[in-house]
C-alpha cells in the first residue's frame, strides 16, 4: 500500500488526467504522509493533507484519537463509523514506492504503470475541524488485495484508477464506486529497484 508516491509528469498530462486547468505544478519525487498533495474532487481540483484524523474515534477513556490514517481498507471504508460522511477524491500520481527487507537493509522499489500514463489513487476525504476554527482538508488513499505484480512486495495495493474511471469514482453512486475498488489487472505495472536519485529523496 502506498507510503510514498510521486507526481513528475508534465503539466499538460496531469491537466488532461484531471480534465481541468491546474495551477503550475512542480515535479515531486517524494510525496509523504502529512504533506499536501493535489486531489481531484467532484467540486474540482484542490490540495489536501495526506492523512486523516477520522471522526468518531475514541480511546478506552472516551477521548478522541488524534492519530492520522494514511490508508483505509476499501473493503470496509464505507461501513466504518470512523469514515462516516466522507466524500470521494482521486489523487493523481505517476507511481509509488514500497520497501522490503529488514530494518537498515531495506530495498526500495519503484512501482509505476508500464504505459507511463498518469493514474490516480482512489481516496476519501473530509474537512477536519481543529482548535480555534482551523479547517484542514484531508484525505486517505484506499487499498485492496494485491495483484500478482505486487504480491511478492506487499500484501496490499492502492486502488488505482485510470483516466476514464475518475468521473465514475467522483460522481457515481456507491454501487459504482464499490465496483472500482479492486486490484489493478495483472501485468500493467513496472516494478524496479529505486535508483540513486529516488533514494536521495525517499531514503532507506
Amino acid at each position: 500500500m502506498p507510503g510514498r508516491f510521486y507526481l513528475t509528469a508534465p503539466q499538460a498530462e496531469v491537466s488532461a488526467f484531471a480534465r481541468a486547468d491546474l495551477p503550475p505544478l512542480a515535479p515531486r519525487l517524494n510525496i509523504a504522509p502529512g504533506e499536501e498533495a493535489l486531489a481531484l474532487t467532484a467540486g474540482g481540483p484542490t490540495t489536501m493533507r495526506w492523512g486523516m484524523i477520522p471522526v468518531g474515534r475514541t480511546n478506552a477513556r472516551g477521548r478522541p484519537v488524534m492519530d492520522t490514517l494514511v490508508n483505509a481498507r476499501s473493503e470496509t471504508v464505507f461501513d466504518k463509523s470512523a469514515f462516516a460522511g466522507v466524500q470521494r477524491a482521486v489523487v493523481p500520481m505517476n507511481g509509488w514506492y514500497e520497501w522490503t527487507g529488514e530494518a537498515k537493509r531495506k530495498t526500495v522499489w519503484r512501482l509505476r504503470p508500464k504505459s507511463g500514463d498518469v493514474v490516480g489513487f482512489a481516496s476519501v476525504f473530509d474537512i477536519w475541524n481543529g482548535p480555534g476554527g482551523v479547517k484542514v482538508p484531508q484525505f486517505a488513499t484506499l487499498t485492496c488485495a494485491p495483484n500478482t505484480d505486487v504480491r511478492d512486495i506487499h500484501h496490499r495495493i492502492g486502488v488505482i484508477l485510470m483516466a476514464d474511471q475518475v468521473q465514475d469514482w467522483l460522481s457515481g453512486d456507491e454501487e459504482t464506486a464499490r465496483a472500482l475498488m479492486r486490484p489493478l489487472p495483472d501485468g500493467l505495472l513496472k516494478i524496479e529497484k529505486a535508483d540513486d536519485v529516488d533514494l536521495a529523496y525517499v531514503g532507506h
